[in-house]
């Protein structure tokens, strides 16, 4: 006789499972064929990103980089330019980087175990799992956002699922409900029920195939579930943006040097505050300019409040450095840019 807790855990993928026959994502484009290399990149793409802003995004690259020797082989600013507006241009990056490895290490493929695909930057332990279960069909359990959340209702876990402790029992818990055989469909289907189903606000426990022994809705406590990660003030940053904009409607841009967030990409020259922009605006050549309005963007560390001047040059003066470029609207698209950069550039008068 199986004991309770192994009972419960085959119940739980098999309710799942009947629920994904009805209600689940069939059609995604990375299922279609769902080979490694495309599951690895709608997996980069999908943290901390939703799946319907993901897929114009993916086609696109996919397209261009249909296989992973080609992706290794592009530039940095071809693959930054399509990844442009999709945000934490570090998933860019390190996939980029990764394939390179790839290419180098592994014949030109993705690896097919946990420990080497963990090696790889930019792929930890449940996009691993995810890319060996919806690849492969080995039995690995993921463990994202919405499997914490699901996971965490469901067994009335009422620890922040960011801390070691309360991770390793819901690692366990995932593992445990694994079912032997359909891995790809149970994977899709617990990140589908999350997305749609059991979802952050307003869950719809009603039509949950889970609620008969869930023991956030059993406590009435599916709203507070999973608690949230102790609060902590967004720290508040400045930049003075210089927009130099020749006769012909070209910006003087400047590719993001250091480990910043927009590192690689191609940005206005910028100063910390407004003496220091002074001092940049004259080493750059530029007439005093005009203020345009202020605004700010949130990244998920801190908050950037940007202070944007317009400065109308006759000539282009800043060619020669090897970091800098003159950029008409024609071409935005084939640079990486960031979102609030782009937007910027579109509204100027």
């Amino acid at each position: 006789m199986n004991p309770p807790e192994a009972t419960a855990s085959g119940e739980f993928a098999t309710r799942l499972l009947a629920w994904f026959e009805q209600h689940g994502r069939h059609d995604l484009p990375w299922q279609h064929p769902r080979t490694p290399y495309r599951v690895w990149v709608s997996e980069i793409m999908l943290q901390q990103t939703q799946v319907r802003t993901v897929l114009a995004y993916f086609d696109r690259f996919i397209a261009r980089f249909p296989e992973l020797p080609a992706l290794a082989r592009a530039t940095e600013d071809e693959v930054l330019a399509l990844w442009s507006g999709l945000g934490y241009y570090r998933r860019a990056r390190n996939l980029h980087l990764a394939a390179r490895l790839c290419l180098e290490r592994h014949e030109g493929a993705l690896p097919d175990t946990l420990e080497a695909l963990t090696a790889l930057p930019g792929i930890g332990r449940s996009t691993a799992a995810a890319i060996l279960a919806q690849a492969h069909g080995q039995r690995q359990a993921i463990l994202d956002g919405n499997v914490r959340r699901l996971l965490a209702r469901h067994l009335g876990e009422t620890g922040w699922p960011g801390s070691p402790a309360v991770e390793r029992r819901l690692q366990t818990a995932a593992e445990a409900r694994l079912p032997t055989q359909r891995l790809a469909d149970y994977t899709q289907a617990l990140m589908d029920f999350g997305a749609t189903l059991c979802t952050p606000r307003r869950p719809r426990c009603g039509d949950c195939p889970l609620r008969s022994d869930c023991h956030a809705l059993a406590s009435d406590q599916v709203e507070r579930l999973p608690a949230r990660r102790p609060a902590k003030p967004l720290p508040t940053r400045q930049a003075h943006l210089l927009v130099l904009r020749d006769s012909e409607g070209a910006v003087l841009l400047e590719r993001r040097e250091g480990k910043g967030v927009w590192q690689g990409l191609w940005s206005l020259p910028e100063a910390t505050d407004a003496q220091a922009a002074e001092h940049l605006r004259i080493r750059l050549g530029a007439a005093p300019g005009r203020a345009l309005p202020a605004f700010e963007h949130a990244f998920s560390h801190y908050r950037l409040d940007l202070h944007p001047s317009l400065h109308e040059v006759r000539e282009a003066k800043a060619r020669g450095e090897a970091t800098q470029r003159w950029v008409g609207p024609a071409h935005y698209d084939s640079l990486g840019l960031p979102r609030p950069i782009r937007r910027l550039l579109e509204s100027l008068p």
